[in-house]
């Protein structure tokens, strides 16, 4: 969770404009393609295969947090155009919500987290209690506890949540007053650990109780805490100025190796156990599948036997194969819980279509290789005075596949406190419009493209992606289907410079295939109906 074009004007379905970013990963060929002079895929077969079905997909999803936090208060006509951006059905469609449950620094210490970033915590502190003083708080003490902590955030909970299938609440850094270091933004050194040992109790107790009393404010049922954000790395620390104020990181963060892991983990499931969630736990949501697998080799049979479900981010991309082998062998769900991305080093551009294909190929080598049952944006919301040129960088960027500025008053409109969308958010839209909740992913011989069986299982979706500065010709293979109707059709659903989610005309499908040529750099969804 850290911020790590050519140009064409891209109209969305919403009406804003649009942008994108790309990181180019390598991939080999397809096993049935034809090459032009310069190796670039003229053609390409893809051959999904159903008789190699993962379990339910459960869907996509985003965590709440910064954008949430920042934007909750705002003017009733932007939020809510938000809000159908992200999860409406023309928008996003997203029907998974992480929220995060802030930590939260001593009333006396003056906010230094970027815009959004400084989540309120749950706990309540007696008038005049300032950073030295960490052993008031009583979990079991009503007065302890603030029942209406983090307003804006939770404004988004009762908007969305009749769009939202499943509910998990993650923690960034526990409370100031837990750690060693008195700030939630990590440890003075980055690599210690954070939280402080005679405070792992009181964080299962936190976490269960916060979750506790969100789900009986809002009427929603939580299914996974999951108590880290990469947690074994050395991103998160705080330093001081001359003043011995301080002046970063600009996130709640924290250290916490896999040995205090285990005992979070060995804490919180007794409490859970206990209270009137029926929240299970979820872990541990590291930075990559190399560091997730090596947290998660280390933890005793008992404490990976407390874990319901395995969360990941792919910040970096190798070892997928590797999580996706050891969440099977666990028999536990999988998801990929985190990620966004700079694939563009241009800058901020909302029209190139490297930001989008970059994303789009990244979900592709996600959801081939991990094989996960649900697939979570970090956010797709950024704060576009973060993103412009001067602003994180000289450049600019395009985190994020929506981006508005996270200081507007509830004087602005949606034309003083604009909305701008990037070629992320039209690409992304490819899978999540295409690949529902209840379908299943399967197999696909062909790297540049995901595939999944519909739930009613009278069809499938196949995504490919072409990255070239050329037209693909692609042939959708259906021999491995059991049974494909007389009148069965493919229908393509083109997304490049030209428009975003063109639904082009159905091609009949002859011999158990349909072709269709795709342009250069193109997202393409074809929904196929007749196959079984």
């Amino acid at each position: 969770m850290a911020h790590r074009t050519r140009r064409t004007r891209l109209l969305t379905a919403l009406g804003t404009t649009a942008l994108v970013t790309t990181t180019t990963l390598g991939a080999t060929p397809p096993l049935s393609s034809a090459a032009t002079e310069d190796g670039t895929a003229a053609s390409v077969t893809v051959r999904p295969d159903p008789a190699l079905a993962q379990e339910e997909f459960e869907g996509w999803g985003t965590s709440l947090v910064w954008f949430a936090n920042a934007t909750g208060g705002y003017p009733a006509e932007v939020r809510e155009k938000l809000a159908d951006l992200v999860f409406g059905d023309s928008g996003l469609g997203l029907n998974i919500a992480r929220y995060n449950i802030g930590g939260g620094n001593a009333p006396d210490v003056k906010d230094y987290l970027r815009p959004g970033g400084a989540v309120q915590g749950w706990w309540k502190a007696p008038a005049g209690t300032t950073r030295e003083d960490t052993g008031w708080w009583d979990p079991d003490d009503p007065a302890d506890w603030n029942r209406r902590a983090d307003r804006t955030q939770r404004w988004w909970v009762d908007r969305i949540k009749g769009e939202i299938d499943h509910w998990e609440t993650f923690s960034n850094s526990p409370p100031w007053f837990m750690t060693k270091s008195g700030y939630v933004s990590g440890g003075f050194d980055a690599t210690e650990d954070q939280l402080k040992t005679e405070s792992v109790d009181d964080f299962a107790a936190y976490l269960t109780g916060a979750t506790e009393r969100l789900e009986k404010a809002h009427g929603i049922e939580v299914d996974t805490i999951d108590p880290f954000n990469e947690p074994n790395t050395s991103y998160w620390s705080t330093r001081l100025g001359p003043d011995g104020r301080p002046v970063g990181g600009r996130q709640e963060g924290a250290h916490i190796g896999p040995g205090l892991q285990q005992k979070v983990i060995r804490a919180l499931a007794p409490a859970l156990a206990k209270s009137r969630t029926d929240a299970k736990i979820s872990a541990m949501d590291e930075t990559n599948p190399t560091l997730f697998a090596k947290n998660w080799n280390s933890y005793p049979a008992e404490v990976r036997d407390l874990v319901h479900q395995l969360n990941v981010h792919t910040y970096g991309t190798q070892g997928r194969t590797a999580v996706r082998d050891l969440a099977k062998a666990a028999e536990k769900p999988l998801w990929m819980s985190e990620v966004e991305g700079e694939w563009d080093p241009d800058g901020q551009d909302f029209t190139d279509m490297k930001s989008g294909l970059g994303l789009a190929q990244h979900m592709v080598d996600d959801l081939r290789e991990l094989e996960p049952s649900a697939w979570v944006f970090w956010q797709p919301v950024e704060d576009y005075n973060n993103m412009k040129p001067g602003g994180e960088s000289a450049r600019g960027g395009n985190w994020g596949s929506i981006q508005l500025p996270f200081d507007c008053t509830a004087k602005d409109t949606l034309k003083t406190c604009p909305i701008r969308t990037n070629t992320k958010f039209d690409t992304a839209r490819n899978f999540t419009h295409t690949i529902r909740p209840g379908d299943r992913l399967v197999t696909v011989d062909d790297t540049s493209s995901a595939a999944a069986l519909r739930a009613d299982g009278d069809g499938a979706t196949v995504v490919h992606v072409n990255s070239t500065g050329e037209e693909r010709t692609v042939t959708v293979d259906l021999s491995e289907f059991a049974n494909v109707s007389p009148d069965a059709t493919m229908t393509p659903i083109v997304t490049s410079a030209s428009g975003a989610l063109d639904e082009r005309e159905p091609v009949p499908v002859a011999d158990g295939r349909a072709t269709f040529t795709v342009p250069a750099e193109s997202v393409t969804s074809f929904v196929i109906d007749g196959a079984s």
